[in-house]
């Protein structure tokens, strides 16, 4: 760890300023980085609710951060949970391997520091900083809608992932970090794979490793495959045939504000009449729940005999056994199947269960989280024209 008088000079280092980093790239067509499922978390609804709601801006109410907060201090029902509720890929920042989310909802490199107080960096791998590479004059600071957060100072940093290295990318290093974090251990920080323009340091705005290089792959593009209950895979620069079946459809977003925001035209609830609908929705490997518009919502659960809106829950509850129906989406005028299994997310008790499907009340957008990527092989495709494809995963 760095001795007191090091971050007290950094933070003296900050109040100057340099030019931004000149990024020199290691070529390579292509690579692949595998997931590695976190064993560490049991799924917890509230906790997944509490989240998204935070990062999106939703409508939280007490009994919400009361059911959330009861299961980060420890009162999570005794459930034995078989699946994994968090993927994390590893990241070589300077020597030392950090195990990373990768998050398409989000544009920071951010990691936990020698720079933060013992206490706030737990069993978490750590970053230790050289002086040397500070970039002055810069800091960064992310805030969530429930007061949670982390902020830091930024300096550049080789970075490899998989078999591409960018020389003096900006790592985002915690000086500060909430509780919620810290007690996360599995996972040392974030990697956003949004638009720079969503990227949070200032006074100038960093770009983010996928944008740096980019151009040194034979395609300007990754694709998501992420898996129940088992690791997933991002590939950089390629598209796998066989992880999916069929063809990719795609549809172009408005990245405008620095999301992947496309158009939802249509839903449909197993074998009901399709519903025509005009939702901005965002897909996001950071967000565990899919997050629909609440009347959407209350109709899908309206399907499922013994569903129940649970205030204690604060969320839609279904019984363990249903057989839950399809949820069936069309993106870029193609049908998107989700399977009905997947939206049943996690125990709540021996025989009630926690739906993966919820209302986005307060968000600004729906959000295709992880409960509908995992039914989707997903492209993310940078150009002029930036879109995103869809195929069902093979």
């Amino acid at each position: 760890m760095l001795s007191l008088n090091s971050v007290l000079t950094f933070l003296a280092l900050a109040g100057l300023t340099v030019a931004g980093p000149v990024n020199k790239l290691q070529k390579r067509s292509h690579f692949s980085i595998n997931q590695k499922a976190s064993n560490r978390h049991i799924r917890y609804g509230p906790v997944a609710m509490h989240r998204a709601y935070a990062k999106w801006g939703g409508l939280m109410s007490n009994n919400l951060i009361a059911a959330a907060q009861g299961a980060i201090n420890g009162s999570v029902p005794a459930i034995p949970e078989q699946f994994d509720v968090e993927y994390l890929s590893p990241v070589m920042i300077g020597d030392k391997e950090l195990m990373l989310d990768f998050d398409t909802g989000s544009a920071d490199l951010w990691v936990f520091s020698s720079l933060l107080p013992r206490i706030e960096t737990g069993q978490h791998a750590i970053y230790t900083p050289n002086e040397a590479n500070t970039m002055r004059g810069s800091s960064w600071r992310i805030s969530y809608g429930d007061s949670s957060g982390a902020s830091g100072l930024v300096f550049t940093e080789t970075v490899k992932v998989g078999e591409v290295t960018a020389t003096r990318q900006a790592v985002e290093a915690a000086t500060s970090i909430s509780a919620a974090f810290v007690q996360d251990e599995a996972n040392d920080g974030l990697l956003g794979l949004a638009f720079s323009d969503l990227n949070q340091v200032r006074p100038l705005p960093q770009k983010t490793f996928f944008d740096n290089v980019k151009e040194s792959l034979e395609q300007p593009l990754f694709t998501v495959t992420l898996k129940k209950g088992a690791p997933g895979t991002y590939d950089f620069g390629w598209i796998d045939k066989s992880k999916y079946t069929g063809e990719i459809t795609y549809v172009d977003v408005d990245s405008r504000e620095g999301h992947w925001q496309f158009k939802t035209t249509e839903l449909q609830i197993g074998d009901e009449p399709p519903i025509p609908v005009d939702i901005d929705t965002i897909p996001d490997t950071g967000t565990s729940l899919f997050y629909l518009p609440r009347p959407n919502v209350d109709a899908y659960y309206r399907s499922v005999k013994g569903s129940n809106f649970d205030i204690m829950q604060q969320g839609y509850t279904v019984p363990c056994d249903a057989q839950l129906p399809d949820l069936t989406v069309t993106v870029g005028g193609a049908k998107r199947v989700v399977s009905g299994r997947f939206i049943n997310y996690a125990p709540v008790s021996e025989t009630v269960c926690f739906g993966g499907l919820q209302p986005n009340t307060g968000m600004p957008f729906s959000i295709f989280g992880d409960v509908f990527l995992k039914s989707q092989f997903a492209v993310f495709e940078f150009g002029d024209k930036p879109r995103v494809g869809f195929a069902q995963q093979a």
